[in-house]
Protein backbone atom coordinates (compact mmCIF):
# COMPACT_ATOMS: atom_id res chain seq x y z
CA UNK A 1 0.00 0.00 0.00
CA UNK A 2 1.43 3.06 -0.90
CA UNK A 3 1.78 6.33 1.26
CA UNK A 4 -0.72 9.08 0.64
CA UNK A 5 1.60 11.50 -0.87
CA UNK A 6 2.48 9.07 -3.64
CA UNK A 7 1.42 10.10 -6.87
CA UNK A 8 -2.59 9.80 -7.32
CA UNK A 9 -4.30 9.06 -10.42
CA UNK A 10 -7.34 10.33 -8.44
CA UNK A 11 -9.63 10.41 -5.43
CA UNK A 12 -12.33 8.90 -4.93
CA UNK A 13 -15.98 10.41 -2.86
CA UNK A 14 -19.03 8.85 -2.35
CA UNK A 15 -22.29 11.27 -2.54
CA UNK A 16 -23.59 11.82 0.56
CA UNK A 17 -27.72 10.79 0.37
CA UNK A 18 -30.39 13.05 1.58
CA UNK A 19 -32.11 10.27 3.12
CA UNK A 20 -28.84 8.65 4.93
CA UNK A 21 -28.30 8.80 8.13
CA UNK A 22 -25.08 10.51 8.45
CA UNK A 23 -26.27 13.76 8.48
CA UNK A 24 -29.65 13.61 9.79
CA UNK A 25 -31.45 17.11 10.08
CA UNK A 26 -28.68 18.39 8.59
CA UNK A 27 -28.02 17.51 5.14
CA UNK A 28 -28.66 20.80 3.13
CA UNK A 29 -24.68 22.61 3.94
CA UNK A 30 -22.87 19.15 3.21
CA UNK A 31 -23.36 19.34 -0.90
CA UNK A 32 -21.32 22.79 0.02
CA UNK A 33 -18.57 21.38 1.44
CA UNK A 34 -18.26 18.65 -0.54
CA UNK A 35 -18.10 21.17 -3.47
CA UNK A 36 -15.30 22.97 -1.84
CA UNK A 37 -13.20 19.94 -1.74
CA UNK A 38 -13.75 19.20 -5.32
CA UNK A 39 -13.07 22.11 -6.88
CA UNK A 40 -9.94 21.99 -4.71
CA UNK A 41 -9.18 18.58 -6.16
CA UNK A 42 -10.07 18.88 -9.83
CA UNK A 43 -6.86 21.28 -9.84
CA UNK A 44 -4.65 18.47 -8.85
CA UNK A 45 -6.00 15.10 -10.02
CA UNK A 46 -9.29 13.48 -11.26
CA UNK A 47 -12.32 12.80 -8.79
CA UNK A 48 -14.41 10.15 -9.32
CA UNK A 49 -17.91 10.07 -7.31
CA UNK A 50 -19.82 7.17 -6.49
CA UNK A 51 -23.74 8.32 -6.97
CA UNK A 52 -26.82 6.26 -5.66
CA UNK A 53 -28.50 6.27 -9.06
CA UNK A 54 -29.38 8.28 -12.00
CA UNK A 55 -31.31 10.23 -10.67
CA UNK A 56 -28.43 11.26 -7.79
CA UNK A 57 -26.30 11.91 -10.57
CA UNK A 58 -28.18 14.52 -12.30
CA UNK A 59 -28.59 16.13 -8.87
CA UNK A 60 -25.02 16.15 -8.51
CA UNK A 61 -24.18 17.55 -11.90
CA UNK A 62 -26.95 20.13 -11.49
CA UNK A 63 -25.07 21.03 -8.21
CA UNK A 64 -22.03 21.13 -9.90
CA UNK A 65 -23.03 23.48 -12.70
CA UNK A 66 -24.88 25.77 -10.34
CA UNK A 67 -21.64 26.17 -8.33
CA UNK A 68 -19.93 27.07 -11.46
CA UNK A 69 -17.13 23.65 -10.75
CA UNK A 70 -15.81 22.52 -13.98
CA UNK A 71 -16.67 18.57 -14.46
CA UNK A 72 -13.82 17.77 -17.42
CA UNK A 73 -11.88 15.93 -14.41
CA UNK A 74 -15.00 14.78 -12.64
CA UNK A 75 -16.32 11.15 -13.16
CA UNK A 76 -19.69 9.71 -11.68
CA UNK A 77 -20.34 6.00 -11.57
CA UNK A 78 -23.37 4.25 -10.12
CA UNK A 79 -21.71 2.58 -7.59
CA UNK A 80 -24.51 3.15 -4.63
CA UNK A 81 -23.62 3.19 -0.71
CA UNK A 82 -25.90 3.62 1.86
CA UNK A 83 -23.24 6.59 3.19
CA UNK A 84 -20.70 8.72 2.19
CA UNK A 85 -17.14 7.52 4.56
CA UNK A 86 -15.43 6.11 1.14
CA UNK A 87 -12.17 6.00 3.66
CA UNK A 88 -14.05 3.02 4.97
CA UNK A 89 -16.09 1.06 2.26
CA UNK A 90 -13.45 2.51 -0.69
CA UNK A 91 -10.96 0.53 -2.59
CA UNK A 92 -7.22 0.06 -1.28
CA UNK A 93 -5.29 -0.27 -4.13
CA UNK A 94 -1.60 -1.58 -4.20
CA UNK A 95 0.84 -0.97 -6.06
CA UNK A 96 4.21 -3.36 -7.07
CA UNK A 97 7.20 -3.02 -9.47
CA UNK A 98 6.93 -6.01 -12.08
CA UNK A 99 9.43 -6.55 -14.69
CA UNK A 100 9.71 -2.45 -15.29
CA UNK A 101 5.98 -2.25 -15.23
CA UNK A 102 4.30 0.03 -12.34
CA UNK A 103 0.84 -3.18 -11.64
CA UNK A 104 -1.78 -1.78 -9.40
CA UNK A 105 -4.51 -4.25 -7.98
CA UNK A 106 -7.38 -3.62 -5.22
CA UNK A 107 -7.60 -5.13 -1.67
CA UNK A 108 -11.44 -5.71 -0.82
CA UNK A 109 -11.96 -5.59 3.06
CA UNK A 110 -15.18 -6.74 4.72
CA UNK A 111 -16.83 -3.64 6.17
CA UNK A 112 -19.72 -4.07 8.40
CA UNK A 113 -20.15 -0.41 9.18
CA UNK A 114 -17.66 0.14 12.74
CA UNK A 115 -18.68 -3.18 14.11
CA UNK A 116 -22.23 -3.59 12.88
CA UNK A 117 -23.31 0.34 14.16
CA UNK A 118 -25.44 1.45 11.26
CA UNK A 119 -27.45 -1.32 9.21
CA UNK A 120 -27.27 -1.88 6.32
CA UNK A 121 -24.02 -1.91 4.86
CA UNK A 122 -23.71 -4.73 1.79
CA UNK A 123 -24.38 -1.90 -0.69
CA UNK A 124 -21.43 0.28 0.65
CA UNK A 125 -19.18 -3.37 1.67
CA UNK A 126 -19.72 -4.03 -2.40
CA UNK A 127 -17.97 -0.80 -3.88
CA UNK A 128 -14.07 -2.12 -3.71
CA UNK A 129 -15.29 -4.66 -6.16
CA UNK A 130 -17.38 -2.43 -8.23
CA UNK A 131 -14.12 -0.17 -8.72
CA UNK A 132 -11.84 -3.08 -9.30
CA UNK A 133 -13.97 -4.37 -12.09
CA UNK A 134 -13.73 -0.86 -13.52
CA UNK A 135 -10.33 -0.72 -13.43
CA UNK A 136 -9.88 -3.99 -14.57
CA UNK A 137 -7.52 -4.74 -11.88
CA UNK A 138 -6.71 -7.89 -9.21
CA UNK A 139 -8.97 -8.15 -6.43
CA UNK A 140 -7.30 -9.99 -3.05
CA UNK A 141 -10.16 -10.70 -0.26
CA UNK A 142 -8.80 -11.01 3.17
CA UNK A 143 -12.07 -12.35 3.84
CA UNK A 144 -11.85 -10.43 7.66
CA UNK A 145 -13.51 -6.64 8.93
CA UNK A 146 -11.33 -3.76 8.44
CA UNK A 147 -11.77 -0.29 7.59
CA UNK A 148 -9.16 2.37 6.05
CA UNK A 149 -9.62 4.87 8.39
CA UNK A 150 -7.97 2.25 10.66
CA UNK A 151 -4.36 2.11 9.22
CA UNK A 152 -1.89 4.62 7.98
CA UNK A 153 0.77 3.92 6.24
CA UNK A 154 4.44 5.34 5.42
CA UNK A 155 4.78 3.39 2.05
CA UNK A 156 8.32 1.68 3.10
CA UNK A 157 6.64 -1.02 5.30
CA UNK A 158 5.43 0.40 8.71
CA UNK A 159 1.97 0.44 9.92
CA UNK A 160 0.04 2.40 12.21
CA UNK A 161 -3.27 1.11 13.66
CA UNK A 162 -4.70 1.68 17.71
CA UNK A 163 -6.19 -1.46 20.02
CA UNK A 164 -9.17 0.38 20.45
CA UNK A 165 -10.68 -0.23 16.95
CA UNK A 166 -8.57 -3.52 15.48
CA UNK A 167 -8.83 -5.51 18.49
CA UNK A 168 -12.48 -4.57 19.40
CA UNK A 169 -14.69 -8.38 19.41
CA UNK A 170 -17.51 -6.09 17.40
CA UNK A 171 -14.93 -6.37 14.33
CA UNK A 172 -13.11 -9.94 14.22
CA UNK A 173 -13.78 -11.66 17.30
CA UNK A 174 -12.05 -14.83 16.85
CA UNK A 175 -8.87 -13.61 15.50
CA UNK A 176 -6.37 -12.57 17.99
CA UNK A 177 -3.36 -9.50 18.02
CA UNK A 178 -1.07 -11.68 16.02
CA UNK A 179 -3.04 -12.78 13.56
CA UNK A 180 -4.44 -9.27 12.32
CA UNK A 181 -0.69 -8.28 12.43
CA UNK A 182 -0.24 -11.04 9.55
CA UNK A 183 -2.94 -10.34 7.79
CA UNK A 184 -2.06 -6.46 7.63
CA UNK A 185 1.69 -7.98 6.46
CA UNK A 186 0.27 -10.17 4.00
CA UNK A 187 -2.37 -7.97 2.13
CA UNK A 188 -0.67 -4.51 2.85
CA UNK A 189 2.90 -5.54 2.67
CA UNK A 190 4.01 -4.32 5.80
CA UNK A 191 6.78 -5.20 8.09
CA UNK A 192 6.84 -3.13 10.81
CA UNK A 193 3.16 -2.79 12.75
CA UNK A 194 2.61 0.06 15.34
CA UNK A 195 0.34 0.05 17.82
CA UNK A 196 -1.95 2.85 19.53
CA UNK A 197 -3.78 2.68 22.36
CA UNK A 198 -7.40 4.73 22.19
CA UNK A 199 -8.95 7.02 20.06
CA UNK A 200 -10.70 10.62 20.68
CA UNK A 201 -13.98 11.05 22.71
CA UNK A 202 -16.81 11.26 20.18
CA UNK A 203 -15.18 8.71 17.27
CA UNK A 204 -18.06 6.00 16.65
CA UNK A 205 -15.46 4.14 14.62
CA UNK A 206 -13.79 3.01 18.10
CA UNK A 207 -10.60 4.61 17.76
CA UNK A 208 -9.79 5.03 14.20
CA UNK A 209 -5.71 6.13 13.78
CA UNK A 210 -6.72 8.91 11.13
CA UNK A 211 -8.04 10.94 13.94
CA UNK A 212 -4.81 10.45 16.00
CA UNK A 213 -1.85 10.41 13.98
CA UNK A 214 -0.37 11.02 10.39
CA UNK A 215 2.49 10.00 8.68
CA UNK A 216 3.87 13.06 6.69
CA UNK A 217 6.67 12.19 5.60
CA UNK A 218 8.62 8.59 5.29
CA UNK A 219 10.02 9.42 8.93
CA UNK A 220 7.91 11.63 10.41
CA UNK A 221 4.15 11.40 12.16
CA UNK A 222 2.26 14.20 13.33
CA UNK A 223 0.09 13.50 15.98
CA UNK A 224 -2.62 15.36 18.01
CA UNK A 225 -2.57 16.35 22.11
CA UNK A 226 -4.44 17.69 24.41
CA UNK A 227 -2.94 19.99 26.35
CA UNK A 228 -6.16 21.09 28.84
CA UNK A 229 -5.82 18.24 31.37
CA UNK A 230 -9.36 18.40 32.06
CA UNK A 231 -10.66 17.30 28.89
CA UNK A 232 -11.50 14.03 28.81
CA UNK A 233 -8.57 13.88 25.65
CA UNK A 234 -6.00 14.78 27.44
CA UNK A 235 -4.56 11.52 28.98
CA UNK A 236 -5.70 8.80 25.72
CA UNK A 237 -3.69 11.43 23.72
CA UNK A 238 -0.78 11.81 25.96
CA UNK A 239 -0.41 7.69 26.47
CA UNK A 240 -0.42 7.87 22.22
CA UNK A 241 2.50 10.10 22.58
CA UNK A 242 4.21 7.96 25.38
CA UNK A 243 3.99 5.20 23.03
CA UNK A 244 4.79 7.32 19.51
CA UNK A 245 8.13 8.26 21.68
CA UNK A 246 9.49 4.64 21.98
CA UNK A 247 8.69 3.30 18.38
CA UNK A 248 10.58 2.35 15.53
CA UNK A 249 10.38 2.30 11.76
CA UNK A 250 10.75 -0.63 9.77
CA UNK A 251 14.60 0.26 9.45
CA UNK A 252 14.61 0.36 13.36
CA UNK A 253 14.86 4.05 13.47
CA UNK A 254 13.10 6.41 16.43
CA UNK A 255 10.06 8.36 14.00
CA UNK A 256 10.14 11.78 14.42
CA UNK A 257 7.35 13.08 15.79
CA UNK A 258 5.27 16.85 15.36
CA UNK A 259 2.95 17.67 17.94
CA UNK A 260 -0.61 19.20 16.40
CA UNK A 261 -3.04 20.48 18.43
CA UNK A 262 -6.88 19.50 18.85
CA UNK A 263 -9.66 21.87 18.27
CA UNK A 264 -11.51 23.09 21.39
CA UNK A 265 -14.53 20.45 22.45
CA UNK A 266 -17.61 20.64 19.76
CA UNK A 267 -20.53 19.58 20.18
CA UNK A 268 -24.05 18.88 18.88
CA UNK A 269 -27.08 17.97 20.74
CA UNK A 270 -25.26 17.27 23.08
CA UNK A 271 -23.23 14.72 21.73
CA UNK A 272 -18.82 15.17 21.49
CA UNK A 273 -18.00 15.33 18.02
CA UNK A 274 -14.37 13.81 16.96
CA UNK A 275 -12.81 17.57 15.74
CA UNK A 276 -9.20 16.75 14.74
CA UNK A 277 -7.10 18.26 12.35
CA UNK A 278 -5.56 15.13 12.14
CA UNK A 279 -8.11 13.83 9.27
CA UNK A 280 -6.59 16.28 6.55
CA UNK A 281 -6.70 14.65 3.29
CA UNK A 282 -3.32 14.22 1.10
CA UNK A 283 -3.97 15.22 -3.14
CA UNK A 284 -1.10 15.87 -5.90
CA UNK A 285 0.57 18.96 -4.70
CA UNK A 286 -2.27 19.86 -2.11
CA UNK A 287 -3.02 18.77 0.94
CA UNK A 288 -7.12 19.65 2.41
CA UNK A 289 -7.47 20.46 6.21
CA UNK A 290 -10.39 20.55 8.38
CA UNK A 291 -10.83 23.34 9.75
CA UNK A 292 -13.90 24.77 12.86
CA UNK A 293 -13.67 28.21 13.12
CA UNK A 294 -11.70 27.48 16.26
CA UNK A 295 -8.49 30.03 17.35
CA UNK A 296 -6.47 26.69 16.91
CA UNK A 297 -7.25 26.68 12.97
CA UNK A 298 -4.18 29.02 12.13
CA UNK A 299 -1.63 27.31 14.25
CA UNK A 300 -2.67 23.79 12.55
CA UNK A 301 -2.70 24.75 9.43
CA UNK A 302 0.96 26.47 10.07
CA UNK A 303 2.17 23.19 11.20
CA UNK A 304 1.52 21.75 8.24
CA UNK A 305 2.33 24.28 5.90
CA UNK A 306 6.23 23.51 7.59
CA UNK A 307 5.32 19.51 6.79
CA UNK A 308 4.44 19.77 3.34
CA UNK A 309 6.87 22.59 1.83
CA UNK A 310 6.29 21.14 -1.58
CA UNK A 311 2.47 21.19 -1.44
CA UNK A 312 -0.36 23.77 -1.14
CA UNK A 313 -2.09 23.19 2.42
CA UNK A 314 -5.75 24.79 1.46
CA UNK A 315 -8.04 24.92 5.02
CA UNK A 316 -11.58 24.62 4.53
CA UNK A 317 -14.50 24.71 6.64
CA UNK A 318 -15.47 21.63 8.36
CA UNK A 319 -17.78 22.33 10.82
CA UNK A 320 -20.94 21.07 9.01
CA UNK A 321 -19.39 17.78 7.89
CA UNK A 322 -18.35 16.92 11.25
CA UNK A 323 -21.79 16.40 12.23
CA UNK A 324 -22.08 13.58 10.47
CA UNK A 325 -18.85 12.11 13.04
CA UNK A 326 -16.26 12.26 10.17
CA UNK A 327 -14.23 14.78 7.96
CA UNK A 328 -11.80 15.07 5.08
CA UNK A 329 -9.96 11.88 4.97
CA UNK A 330 -13.32 9.59 6.07
CA UNK A 331 -14.61 10.88 3.12
CA UNK A 332 -12.01 10.13 0.47
CA UNK A 333 -9.96 7.20 -0.74
CA UNK A 334 -6.96 8.07 -3.13
CA UNK A 335 -6.37 6.20 -6.01
CA UNK A 336 -2.03 5.62 -7.00
CA UNK A 337 -1.10 5.97 -10.32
Amino acid sequence: MPAEWEPHRGTWLTWPRPDGISFPGKYEPVPGVYGALIRELITVEEVHLNVWNAEMADWVRSFLNTERIPVDRIFLHHFPAYEPWCRDHGPIFLVRESNGQRERAVVDWDYNAWGGKYPPFDLDDAIPRHVARLRNLPLFSPGIVMEGGSVEVNGRGTLLTTEACLLNPNRNPNLSKSEIETYLREFLGVTQILWLGEGIVGDDTDGHVDDLCRFVSPDTVVTVVEKDTTDENHAPLAENLKRLLAMKDQAGNPLRIVELPMPRRMEHEGQRLPASYANFYIANGLVLVPTYQDPNDPRALEILRREFPDRRVVGIDSSQLIWGLGSFHCISQQEPR
